[in-house]
């Protein structure tokens, strides 16, 4: 919630607010005195957007990096940067603490399957962010050993550049954080149907089910 407060500040403003809170504590507040006092202090909303406001602020990067743009990424947490002003600043060591993964850096063919792994540890609701143009399409290293990571994963958003600077990261930050807060622009996950990374099991007799996904008919009892 911001607070803004226009014109100049009257000093016996905070006066009286303070002798109203002192009056409402004691019990003497009544009828439109009363309404008034709890309509300017009480904000109500709904769970589902108090807990994506408090997702929103609350970002647990990923430790990981696999090129040059893991330089600029780690930037980002410095004095001139200073990510914590948006609670993004706590790198977690473990995928099963985080909930952000930054692909920060150009993906090999062999590389890509341990990226993926790493993410399907992060639990859910989790985000992806592609770093730089290697990333996003490859970038100048267009060539056979290299894949994009929209190719195996989920990405929210795309951060361009060889590298981006720290600003462009924080910059895909920030929209990640809109969209984390319901943002409609940037929702593209509910247009498409694609929260969440479970792989579903429908009814077997309408089409074959992965070879990874356990199966009813598995069980021996």
């Amino acid at each position: 919630m911001e607070i803004v407060r226009s014109g100049p500040v009257d000093p016996a403003d905070f006066r009286a607010r303070g002798i109203r809170a002192r009056d409402a504590l004691r019990g003497n507040l009544e009828d439109d005195a009363l309404e008034q006092y709890v309509t300017e202090r009480v904000m109500t909303t709904t769970l589902d957007k108090a807990l994506n406001w408090a997702r929103g602020n609350a970002i647990f990067p990923a430790t990981f990096g696999l090129a040059c743009c893991a330089i600029e990424m780690m930037t980002i947490v410095a004095g001139r940067m200073d990510v914590a002003r948006f609670g993004a600043e706590a790198f977690r060591g473990s995928p099963r603490q985080s909930d952000l993964m930054i692909i920060s850096g150009r993906i090999s063919i062999k590389m890509a399957p341990i990226v993926r792994r790493v993410y399907d540890q992060m639990l859910e609701p989790k985000w992806a962010i592609a770093m730089g143009a290697c990333s996003s399409s490859m970038g100048i290293f267009n060539n056979y050993s290299l894949v994009p990571a929209d190719k195996f994963l989920p990405v929210d958003v795309h951060v361009p550049g060889c590298p981006p600077r720290p600003e462009a990261l924080m910059h895909g930050i920030l929209k990640l954080r809109s969209m984390i807060q319901d943002d409609p622009k940037l929702g593209w996950r509910d247009r498409y149907e694609a929260r969440g990374t479970e792989e579903l099991v429908g009814d077997p007799r309408q089409a074959p089910a992965a070879v990874n996904v356990f199966q009813p008919e598995d069980h021996r009892a």
